[in-house]
């Protein structure tokens, strides 16, 4: 039988909101319920804005609120490390298979690119995701990007065809993927998101 595993993983960039607390609370409660595993994993992948001060304020906050975690910062876990900055190395091969099978690509668009496209597109009909100008470049323009150091995000190639699930709450859901947006699955910095 597989006990339940949950994760509660929050981002030290401010303070724990209500909805961090609801969703950490829910959690542990389904967690001790069940007789599972409680898991705390920081998402500390945003550089410019996590602090030190934002983990310690969220690990007091939780404590706060009489929550425990089983596996995590300070207590550690089979399945560490608990920082999602230290995971970075573990991610790099499976961003390689992706880029190989064709299930994620290199982005040269730079930021300011990217917003007069959804500028344009906003105005025109208020909708837009990335569309995926880079995915068509070829091997030689991609490599000759990469060789004179262009700057690339990784996104993820959100496949043609439809998405639906079973909600319990809402029931059968349906949506066009063309609806998603190709995900930035790495940073310019190499950072995964």
């Amino acid at each position: 039988m597989n006990r339940v595993r949950v994760r509660f993983a929050p981002s030290p960039t401010g303070f724990l909101h209500m909805g961090g607390s609801r969703t950490a609370l829910l959690n542990w409660l389904f967690a001790r319920h069940e007789g599972g595993t409680f898991v705390l994993r920081i998402e500390d992948t945003d550089r410019e804005r996590s602090t030190p001060e934002y983990l310690s304020a969220i690990l007091e906050d939780l404590r706060w609120l009489g929550l425990d975690w089983d596996e995590g910062p300070e207590c550690g876990g089979d399945f560490g490390p608990y920082l999602q900055s230290e995971r970075s190395r573990s991610y790099a091969p499976h961003v390689e298979k992706l880029l190989e099978a064709g299930d994620a690509y290199r982005c040269f668009c730079s930021p300011e690119e990217l917003e007069e496209r959804r500028s344009r597109a906003q105005a025109a009909d208020g909708g837009w995701v990335y569309d995926r100008k880079c995915l068509g470049l070829g091997d030689d323009e991609r490599d000759s990007l990469l060789a004179e150091g262009r700057p690339s995000v990784v996104r993820f190639r959100v496949p043609a065809g439809k998405t639906s699930f079973d909600d319990m709450v809402l029931g059968k859901i349906e949506f066009d993927n063309a609806e998603l947006d190709d995900l930035i699955i790495v940073r310019q910095d190499g950072t995964p998101t």
